[in-house]
């Protein structure tokens, strides 16, 4: 029972190590979402649960890594209590009542398990909800150890210790060999005693044939040789070795992409301990809804964090730009690298000063569900907080042209806690909202902004946010009343949902979407996560 449990849960470990790292693939992930190799919708919004696929697969190698080992434990106790001398060749024990843990601490199968069982400890206690909020660089470093993990793996399959039998013609299962069975003294089968009566005491000759009738009519087959075995040759090879290859490929690859640091042309501190940075770099193509990796050396040199595109490069302008909020240990050191003065409500550095910035990296483009919100004909956009990151490239998008899109209504809806935090594209949307009554489409887009956490009513400080004064409501949304409205107003049509925030908020929209309604119209949910 042990062997079959562990090889059984062998095959499964092969499977899911091989598939854990394909999510991991960003790149090519995005070619497939942007190159319109993937025609459906339907099929392309299954590339954003790459994370929820790798997570499965994740925790599916834990549970069956458990059996694994468990087996492997019953396997080390049955090889030493059960030795046997005469399969010398497939039992792993050297005599009988060997130690069991010798067997896995002093053979290369063993102690590769047993590094491997503390690695994938690691990696999993520092991917729990609580690690990556409280410190994300536990996660970071613990999570990178994976290909330890592989090279483990590649030694831990190499020791030789499964073994199948290469004569099973000569001896197949069940087999009766007659010169055994006489050498060791034991009782041979009345049919033989009958049909060879001289060779009772003797070896059973090796040229002599057994009549055809008494195999056929006894069920029996007749062994030529010994059973010879020989160790399997590792399969878990032909699993990993396809997709870490893959995965390899794809980090030299963005090795290479990102080895230039960009050009960072201003630094812009918002209010709420947000920072904007606005960068420049060659040949950089992103589009609305996308996010980039940015690793700075003087901050971290391993460490890098993903953040929102807020405004991507477009034919006349090569600028591209990021607001990250100030909320751990990365952001503040990097924030005190950019700032001259971090105390400043707000600054943009002068050009003469700008060898003052270190070297930053970017590595990306890669693709998210926001993709998606300009290629349906109607698209609710919900932010809450700082999760309004991925809706402003796609605003910045809207405000250059808007024609050249499917979308054709998009209702936005962004919950702060505090005024002052509207104040981040509050400039971004007020010039889309002129740009639109101006050409005559004011219903194209509708704004509402709610203030969570107020004493009294609050204003957008400024003469130019008059527009936006008109559209912020206090409290929070009526959500059922708001998806009601929206379904009557857009009938028997499918419409976007997209959401960035808080869990609470995403779990609220998403069991609203799955909701039937009287209109027919048909809500599809999409979120990002910044948990």
């Amino acid at each position: 029972l042990g062997l079959c449990v562990s090889r059984a849960s062998a095959s499964v470990l092969n499977l899911n190590c091989c598939l854990v790292l394909l999510p991991m693939c960003r790149v090519l992930l995005a070619f497939l979402r942007g190159s319109r190799k993937v025609a459906s919708r339907k099929t392309r919004r299954l590339l954003d649960k790459s994370k929820t696929f790798h997570v499965t697969c994740g925790v599916t190698i834990c549970i069956f890594s458990v059996l694994h080992v468990a087996a492997h434990l019953v396997n080390a106790l049955n090889f030493s209590e059960n030795y046997n001398e005469d399969f010398l060749s497939i039992n792993a024990a050297n005599y009988r009542g060997e130690d069991p843990r010798k067997l896995l601490f002093a053979s290369v199968p063993g102690l590769t398990g047993v590094i491997m069982v503390l690695v994938l400890f690691l990696m999993c206690t520092g991917s729990t909800y609580a690690i990556r909020v409280s410190n994300y660089d536990i996660f970071w470093y613990t999570h990178n150890l994976f290909f330890v993990f592989y090279m483990l793996l590649m030694l831990h399959v190499s020791g030789g210790v499964l073994k199948y039998q290469t004569n099973l013609e000569e001896h197949p299962p069940g087999c009766f060999n007659p010169n055994k069975t006489l050498r060791e003294n034991m009782t041979v089968p009345k049919a033989f005693e009958e049909l060879f009566p001289d060779y009772t005491t003797g070896p059973f000759p090796e040229d002599l044939s057994v009549p055809e009738p008494f195999v056929q009519n006894n069920f029996m087959r007749i062994c030529s040789e010994e059973p010879k075995f020989q160790s399997h040759f590792p399969e878990t090879w032909f699993w990993i070795s396809g997709p870490l290859c893959l995965y390899c490929v794809e980090r030299l690859y963005r090795y290479i992409r990102s080895s230039k640091p960009v050009t960072i042309t201003s630094v812009i501190s918002h209010p709420s301990n947000v920072l904007e940075v606005r960068m420049m770099k060659d040949d950089f193509k992103a589009r609305p809804g996308q996010y980039v990796i940015l690793n700075c050396p003087r901050v971290s040199a391993l460490e890098s964090h993903p953040f929102t595109l807020t405004m991507c490069p477009t034919d006349t302008k090569a600028t591209f730009g990021v607001h990250l909020k100030v909320v751990g240990d990365w952001t503040e050191r990097f924030r005190d690298l950019l700032l001259l003065h971090s105390n400043q409500d707000a600054e943009i550095l002068p050009i003469f000063q700008q060898r003052r910035y270190p070297k930053l990296y970017v590595d990306g483009p890669f693709g998210s569900p926001f993709e998606e919100s300009l290629n349906y004909e109607v698209s609710l956009c919900v932010a809450g907080g700082i999760g309004v990151t991925p809706f402003a490239s796609v605003l910045n998008t809207l405000l250059d042209g808007w024609k050249c899109y499917k979308l054709r209504r998009l209702y936005f809806i962004w919950v702060c806690r505090d005024i002052e935090s509207f104040r981040w594209f509050a400039d971004l949307l007020c010039m889309l909202h002129n740009k639109l009554w101006q050409e005559n489409r004011p219903d194209y887009i509708n704004i509402q902004l709610y203030l969570s956490q107020t004493d009294g009513i609050q204003k957008i400080i400024g003469e130019k946010y008059q527009a936006l004064n008109s559209r912020l409501l206090t409290g929070r949304p009526r959500w059922k009343l708001l998806f009601d409205e929206i379904a009557k107003c857009n009938r028997r049509k499918t419409i976007g949902v997209f959401c960035c925030g808080p869990n609470k908020l995403s779990k609220i929209l998403h069991k609203l979407s799955n909701s039937s309604n009287s209109y027919g119209t048909r809500f599809e949910y999409n979120k990002e996560s910044f948990s």
